[in-house]
């Protein structure tokens, strides 16, 4: 998609007002400017998306923290040259600041940092291969049951009132037989995936056990953990995968705002936690537990260049998901919890190398039992799964889901942030993907229903 401006500062709101200033405390509305910033960012140089779209979908519906102080900002200003963007939200104080890169994406500067910082951040060094990987299959269906199916997915109404679709793909024995996007979008649109990250973060690191660079059972090792007497050295690695670490993530595990939109760094965030249960006896659903997974990979390797180029050359590209983009820090962690943005193709790929049991074509990418590990339910599970209720069980960056939700068992799936979704169903060779915009603003709207929607594109198959 070509757009027709070199640099977007579109006029008509201006510097941020004495006024409106006063309305919101300095450190929230560094963090609406880091949001506005990233995702400008992000959704404009990975996927081509124009002000307009961004701001109809990515900024649109959002949570109130960074949503009512949005109004409030000035535009972005998109450098198209220089691939980034910045957000001023104070008089005397430095924009936020977002950077652009191949392969990695965006990252934000820490904030009040310099624009000449954005040429220091890490790089990735990828090699890419000259041979290109083979396209999915197709074999799409013409059966008017599952199409009207896949039609009220985009409804706003049948799996979730004021839900918000833009893809939705099935893959069955091997071959796509029903995709449809929104419009605005298509195969090569990429979208941030937030916690389908988790799932992509687990298959990067079971293609490093599969490589012999980490093993799950073994302490995670992070050299900040490493003094004489630290209690966060028992803490596994598997314990991490099975969001079972123990370590204090705050009241709700899944707001990391200062990594995310606050410029700040993962080994000041995340690795610097505290104890606060023993490692594998307690479930907390926690972002951290996922960046400090790959930060033991990190360390392991000690060589930065490797380890930026390893998901891709290891993984990504070896099963043709080339439209991923892992997002880091400015000090080049990955921020895999959430931020990777990908189509729904490339995430159809990752739910058919599950179900091809880690093997792509000739080559063994996970371990044999990777699949089933990450399938198998942690030793403790949420809290209403414990209680019987139906929200699925957890696994290793996956949820579970079985007969109480009228799937087949072993059924599991990714589950990100505004309706991110790959349903994988084993027992009948079938993935389901589902993208959205599904509100984050409280009574916005409904999720969109990920199981009474793959319950029902079962029963289709089956007719």
């Amino acid at each position: 998609m070509k757009l027709k401006y070199a640099v977007i500062a579109v006029l008509g709101v201006g510097a941020l007002s004495t006024a409106h200033a006063q309305e919101f405390d300095p450190a929230r509305l560094s963090l609406a400017a880091g949001y506005k910033a990233a995702f400008t960012c992000s959704a404009h140089f990975n996927a081509g998306r124009s002000v307009d779209q961004i701001a109809g979908d990515e900024l649109h519906r959002i949570l109130p923290t960074f949503g009512e102080p949005m109004p409030m900002l000035p535009d972005a200003v998109i450098d198209e040259k220089n691939k980034r963007v910045s957000v001023t939200y104070s008089e005397d104080f430095p924009p936020r600041i977002a950077q652009w890169r191949p392969h990695l994406g965006c990252a934000q500067l820490p904030s009040g940092a310099p624009v000449a910082m954005a040429k220091k951040l890490p790089k990735a060094k990828v090699k890419m291969t000259r041979d290109l990987v083979r396209p999915l299959p197709e074999n799409l269906s013409d059966d008017p049951g599952l199409l009207g199916l896949i039609e009220t997915a985009f409804d706003r109404a049948t799996y979730g009132e004021g839900s918000e679709t833009t893809a939705v793909l099935v893959v069955k024995d091997g071959a796509i037989i029903a995709e449809r996007y929104r419009e605005g979008f298509d195969k090569e649109t990429s979208q941030r995936t937030w916690s389908t990250a988790k799932s992509i973060a687990a298959t990067i690191i079971g293609a490093a056990v599969q490589k012999g660079l980490i093993a799950v059972d073994e302490p995670a090792g992070l050299k900040a953990w490493s003094s004489p007497g630290d209690p966060r050295g028992a803490i596994k690695v598997v314990d991490l995968l099975h969001m079972s670490s123990g370590l204090d993530s705050g009241p709700a595990g899944n707001r990391t705002d200062d990594v995310y939109f606050g410029g700040g760094r993962v080994v000041d965030h995340a690795v610097t936690r505290r104890l606060i249960a023993t490692p594998a006896t307690r479930w907390y659903y926690a972002n951290n537990d996922t960046m400090l997974a790959m930060r033991a990979l990190r360390e392991r390797m000690d060589d930065d260049d490797d380890f930026l180029a390893f998901p891709f050359e290891a993984l990504l590209h070896k099963i043709g998901m080339r439209n991923t983009f892992l997002e880091t820090d400015w000090n080049g962690d990955f921020i895999l919890s959430s931020q990777v943005w990908t189509t729904a193709r490339d995430l159809a790929r990752l739910g058919l190398l599950y179900l091809n049991d880690g093997v792509w074509g000739e080559e063994r990418i996970l371990p044999e039992d990777w699949a089933e590990f990450v399938a198998t339910p942690a030793p403790d599970q949420p809290q209403d799964r414990r209680e019987g209720e139906n929200r699925p069980g957890y696994g290793a960056q996956f949820w579970l889901y079985d007969a109480r939700h009228g799937l087949p068992e072993g059924s599991y799936a990714t589950r990100g942030n505004r309706g991110q979704y790959v349903m994988i169903v084993p027992e009948k060779n079938v993935l389901i993907v589902r993208r959205g915009f599904d509100s984050n603003q409280p009574g916005g709207g409904e999720h969109f229903d990920l199981a009474a929607f793959s319950r029902d594109v079962l029963a289709a198959l089956e007719e």
